[in-house]
């Protein structure tokens, strides 16, 4: 058996967390069944994404992108849980599988328990925020400690663990914030954030979804993203999109990549140009944060412990 999850050309910490997560919570999943693919982290529930005719073993997994798949082959799908209530209605689920975010879990290796709350506040963009953003200097202007969603996966996941407040743009840094009981405050830059998915994994929780808006902090990332920026509209170059939904903005990172040692004039520009980011990440920091129920979110991961238990009894 083989983790399935969706491979960003230049990471993406809550799709990379894949590659060692399970065997964590399924050991020896890998020397049995090479004809099963294990679909578990992300939004990759879509038609176009996962291949046909191999059978697919969903744990977890939400729906966001594309169009659904058909799971009406028993041959070729074997549904445990998935990862809220909207993907579970999307899909024509029972709405007792849309348990929870597997990432959660993470929560309970014992590399990432009891580390120092040491690393303050931080906010952890989305991936194509950092394509063409400015968000280190913003951050620094704005108090709060930047993290690279694309960074490798278990240093992001510690920094978060490690943090007194998350504020996240990236859905798994407030999933992740929200398992180690750090407080998170959403925000948004662009209309390109999924907002269902986000929804899917709050409604799981009985939180809230309201992200804050955080404008684009400079003229490469509306570039990168077909967005607004002092008032002009830029339109996005051609990115390598398919019927998956997704797209990945490797390409465009050639074209939107900010002079990594800028002058300090040009610097300086770039930095009055971003104060309507600084000044929203500002007040994020200060808005009121989340975190959901302890008791709902302990009641969720016993589910989750009783499908990891089903899975083992059947595929292990």
């Amino acid at each position: 058996m083989q983790p399935f999850y969706w491979e960003s050309a230049h990471g993406n910490f809550g799709d990379d967390l894949n590659l060692w997560l399970w065997d964590f919570l399924l050991p020896g999943f890998r020397e049995v069944h090479p004809e099963v693919l294990l679909v578990g982290v992300g939004t990759v529930l879509n038609q176009a994404l996962l291949p046909a005719g191999i059978k697919k073993l969903v744990v977890g997994s939400g729906f966001g992108y594309g169009k659904q798949p058909d799971l009406s082959d028993a041959k070729e799908w074997d549904v445990r849980a998935v990862r809220g209530p909207l993907t579970a209605d999307k899909l024509g689920l029972d709405a007792a599988l849309g348990i929870i975010d597997p990432a959660v879990m993470v929560a309970e290796m014992p590399e990432f328990r009891n580390l120092p709350r040491t690393g303050g506040a931080i906010f952890v963009p989305h991936w194509e925020s950092t394509i063409g953003g400015i968000w280190p200097m913003v951050c620094q202007a704005a108090g709060l400690g930047y993290v690279d969603p694309c960074g490798e996966a278990k240093a992001v996941i510690k920094a978060i663990a490690q943090a007194e407040l998350v504020v996240a743009e990236s859905m798994h840094a407030a999933i992740l914030a929200d398992a180690f009981r750090v407080p998170w405050v959403a925000v948004t830059t662009s209309r390109s954030i999924n907002s269902f998915k986000w929804r899917d994994w709050a409604n799981s929780l009985g939180v809230e979804y309201k992200p804050r808006h955080v404008p684009i902090s400079s003229r490469a990332e509306a570039v990168t993203k077909g967005a607004r920026f002092w008032g002009v509209n830029f339109e996005a170059p051609a990115t390598k999109a398919d019927e998956t939904g997704r797209h990945d903005a490797h390409e465009t990172l050639v074209l939107t990549r900010d002079d990594p040692a800028p002058s300090s004039l040009r610097a300086m520009a770039k930095q009055v140009l971003a104060a309507p980011s600084t000044l929203a990440l500002w007040q994020a920091r200060r808005a009121k944060p989340q975190l959901s129920d302890a008791a709902m979110l302990a009641e969720k991961k016993d589910r989750f412990r009783e499908v990891l238990a089903g899975v083992r009894r059947d595929y292990l």
